[in-house]
């Protein structure tokens, strides 16, 4: 029994370091879960214990389960439910934003626009004798050329 929770610890964290890997952000989060889900049992298998449940009165305190070990892992499940799902909701907006979840295409658009914030920020500074919109305008009209 002992092996078979240790394999299924082991599949479970490679599955979601190999995704973790991937350029796609929704396999990434998926990697994330099962790497939540791999420690999870990871927490139960360690304090694998056969006994009674542990209610009032005990009457052998060294037959009964460990509750606290139960515990810790229900609340390990809801957090990284919660993460997950604020995680999902981070993507989403960035799907919404650039219409990719592609890594490389999101980061060849970050430098695009960093490249776009330098000019706007070198024309802002550009003394003109009109209107600073005016030099923004031009900067704008430059890059879109």
């Amino acid at each position: 029994m002992i092996l078979i929770l240790s394999l299924a610890v082991a599949v479970l964290f490679g599955a979601g370091a190999y995704l973790l890997l991937k350029h796609d952000l929704l396999r990434v989060i998926a990697g994330v879960v099962l790497i939540g889900n791999a420690a999870n049992l990871f927490i139960m298998s360690a304090a694998l214990t056969r006994g009674a449940a542990p209610l009032y009165p005990l009457e052998d305190p060294r037959t009964t389960s460990d509750p606290l070990v139960q515990a810790m892992t229900l609340t390990a499940i809801v957090i990284s439910f919660g993460v997950s799902a604020l995680l999902l909701g981070l993507i989403y907006l960035v799907y919404v934003a650039h219409l990719s979840v592609d890594m490389e295409q999101l980061s060849s658009a970050e430098e695009e626009q960093a490249g776009v914030d330098d000019e706007l920020a070198a024309a802002a500074l550009m003394p003109v004798d009109g209107d600073e919109d005016e030099a923004v305008a031009i900067a704008m009209s430059e890059h879109s050329e």
